[in-house]
């Protein structure tokens, strides 16, 4: 007999399915960051999807990638020089993709059930 998702962990698929285009374009948004393409303006726009990313995730339980994406968010919200920005934020797409990758395989694993206390131990 085929083991079921949760709605909890349907909830999560649905949510992890839609990141994987995200991601590129994070990566895009980051390279031209690099290259000094971005405006203030754009930068404050990637800085509300990741808090609101962060939020979604964290509300579905998904606690690494929710806080990866804050970091991401407190990265590109902070000061400083850009280089610095652009280094971080890279380092954290790489975090996100791995925390992306165990929160997949976790939420499309089917919980396994536990035995029932009233029936019968097997005795060997």
């Amino acid at each position: 007999m085929a083991k079921k998702l949760s709605s909890s962990q349907q909830a999560q698929l649905a949510f992890l399915q839609a990141l994987p285009p995200q991601f590129d374009r994070f990566h895009r948004k980051i390279e031209e960051m690099a290259v000094l393409h971005l405006d203030e303006t754009q930068i404050r726009a990637l800085t509300r999807q990741f808090d609101q990313l962060k939020n979604q995730a964290s509300g579905l339980s998904l606690g690494a990638l929710g806080e990866t994406f804050g970091v991401m968010a407190m990265l590109a919200r902070r000061g400083g020089g850009m280089q610095m920005k652009v280094r971080g934020l890279r380092e954290a797409l790489g975090s996100l993709k791995v925390n992306y990758d165990g929160a997949l395989r976790a939420a499309s694993t089917p919980a396994q059930e536990e035995p029932d206390p009233s029936s019968p131990a097997e005795s060997a």
